[in-house]
């Protein structure tokens, strides 16, 4: 088949969306696929050649409880009109769907490519969309064009179906378990230096909660005052400076601002871990962070909200803390940095789970749901040409 997967977001920028993306575009072109994914993209540099670039202009905006970054060029309808109309995909799957304006403008011009299957996947969880419920009508003419929605979570699933009620296909994140937990995998040398190591991995958007990881690590550093804190992430120096701040005045000791770090380089900072922490306050509709630790052999801690609890329910793979609270987050992290026999269990459980989401199995129940739709799809026009003929035969 010739695919599509449409990105409304930064292709050189990381984050959950382009993850999820690029694991997809490799499990579907090692099964022989025609692969394309267009998104707008940034980088001057070499890109994929599988990658259709809509927009080099890109903006850092407020979206969603996050900073997104996308192309509000208005030289994107015109090139996605010209793509649509040479490409001729058979199937034309859009992350975010609803997100502005790359999703907007494909859906916009689908009927310039009338044989292609139009799927939605949903990442986004939040309790509530202003902009779902004052732009419900507008919202709507794109949701009447997908032929189906996949959602990656429960929480992904209820929160846009309370404004767009509808069929969704639940089908998590997956998790590419070879990059994190092969044997190939070593430690980074620098931090093997017998302090125990806690790793955070993500963005310092507020929604993050790495306030309360530092206000919680100070109260760790009172009892265990040779632990380091490993914050890695898709952050500026600017970025960081307030959380630098509040580690001085914390007079927190080893907390090194990492930083972004290559594809390589990630699954070894998740290996120099003794324990991987993520205290975010909500908007995270599933924990893939999560995941990449258990494959990667680390025991995790996570904030109890609902995206996170989908991934770890009622497992012994992690513990759940409430977020926001700077005590209990100290309190396990310490439990857990003084029990290596706890650690232990943790891992094993956690390989197991990370197992279940194998990226191979993730991208075969898509691959099967593209066969459900075409084959609901073409019953449908059947039944349609029926009914024109039995009308015609009586006219």
């Amino acid at each position: 088949m010739k695919i599509a997967l449409v990105s409304p977001y930064d292709f050189s920028s990381p984050g959950g969306v382009l993850t999820h993306i690029n694991a997809l575009s490799k499990e579907f072109r090692a099964r022989g696929h025609d692969l394309r994914v267009i998104a707008p993209c940034s980088a001057d540099g070499d890109s994929p050649p599988y990658l259709i670039k809509a927009s080099g202009s890109v903006l850092a905006v407020p979206y969603g409880g996050a900073i997104a970054r996308i192309s509000l060029s208005p030289r994107i309808y015109r090139r996605v009109a010209r793509i649509l109309r040479q490409e001729q995909f058979d199937v034309i799957h859009l992350h975010e769907p609803l997100s502005p304006v790359l999703s907007w403008i494909v859906l916009r011009h689908i009927s310039l490519s009338p044989e292609s299957l139009v799927v939605g996947t949903f990442h986004a969880y939040q309790e509530s969309s202003k902009s779902y419920a004052w732009g419900k009508l507008f919202f709507q003419r794109f949701i009447n064009r997908l032929d189906g929605r996949i959602a990656v979570s429960e929480a992904a699933r209820d929160y846009v179906a309370r404004y767009f009620p509808g069929e969704y296909l639940i089908i998590p994140n997956g998790i590419d378990t070879q990059r994190f937990g092969g044997s190939n995998v070593c430690p980074l040398e620098p931090y093997m230096d017998g302090k125990l190591n806690v790793l955070f991995v993500g963005r310092l958007e507020r929604r993050k909660g790495f306030e309360f990881l530092l206000r919680a690590f100070a109260r760790v550093q009172a009892v265990l005052p040779e632990t380091r804190l490993l914050v890695v992430g898709a952050f500026s120096p600017e970025d960081a400076e307030p959380y630098r701040a509040l580690s001085r005045e914390l007079k927190l000791k080893h907390v090194l601002f990492v930083g972004p770090v290559s594809d390589q380089e990630l699954p070894r900072y998740y290996r120099s871990a003794h324990l991987f922490c993520a205290p975010s306050i909500g908007f995270e509709s599933f924990g893939l962070v999560l995941l990449e630790a258990m494959a990667a052999g680390v025991p995790v801690i996570a904030s109890d909200i609902r995206g996170y609890r989908a991934v770890l329910g009622n497992e012994q793979a992690g513990a759940l803390v409430p977020p926001e609270n700077a005590p209990a987050l100290a309190r396990t992290i310490t439990q857990l940095l003084q029990n290596p026999l706890q650690r232990e269990i943790m891992v094993q459980q956690g390989h197991a789970l990370a197992e279940k989401y194998k990226w191979s199995q993730i991208a075969e129940r898509i691959l099967q749901y593209y066969h459900r739709l075409r084959v609901r799809r073409q019953s449908a026009l059947d039944i349609n040409v029926d009914e024109w003929e039995v009308e015609h035969a009586h006219g």
